[in-house]
């Protein structure tokens, strides 16, 4: 079976099988998005993700309060993240947040996400919700890490490096 390259990255990225055949592949054929709609809805997903955190940055340096950056951040960061959904699909991209090697990442990250709204609007600690956001920050990066071989080791051997 000959395929296009654009079919070989979908395949290899939604974790499709050539053997995959029956009624389920063909409702999920018949259901799902196309692969051009699936990218769209990927970039445009990802870079308002993007913006919002540059925007609540950008409103923490012209001293628009804490409030609004943690609210921004935290919206980018989930806009950003929920921007796979449209590659893999949303219940893939929950077995993948929720694997072995990503749990206490994806928990972590959550965790802070949720921390930091509540310092921020609830609480009104600012210092407190700089913190979260910075440990939502490291927490993104470590799970985003877990997506390429071999980088965490990298960067664990790195920091431990430094440290020595």
């Amino acid at each position: 079976m000959s395929y296009q390259p654009m079919d070989k990255i979908r395949k290899s990225i939604s974790g499709d099988k050539d053997d995959q055949e029956g009624i389920i592949a063909q409702i999920s054929d018949t259901t799902s998005l196309s692969w051009s709609t699936r990218i769209k809805g990927f970039i445009i997903c990802f870079v308002v993700g993007i913006l919002m955190s540059i925007f609540g940055t950008i409103s923490l340096f012209f001293n628009l309060g804490m409030t609004l950056f943690a609210i921004f951040y935290s919206l980018g960061n989930i806009c950003a993240l929920s921007s796979t959904c449209f590659l893999m699909g949303p219940l893939k991209q929950c077995k993948n947040m929720f694997a072995e090697k990503r749990i206490i990442a994806t928990i972590v990250m959550f965790l802070a996400l949720i921390l930091t709204l509540c310092a921020a609007l609830w609480w009104k600690k600012n210092a407190l919700a700089l913190l979260f956001v910075i440990v939502q920050f490291l927490a993104m990066a470590w799970y985003s890490l877990s997506y390429i071989p071999f980088a965490r080791d990298a960067v664990k051997k790195g920091f431990g490096a430094c440290l020595a």
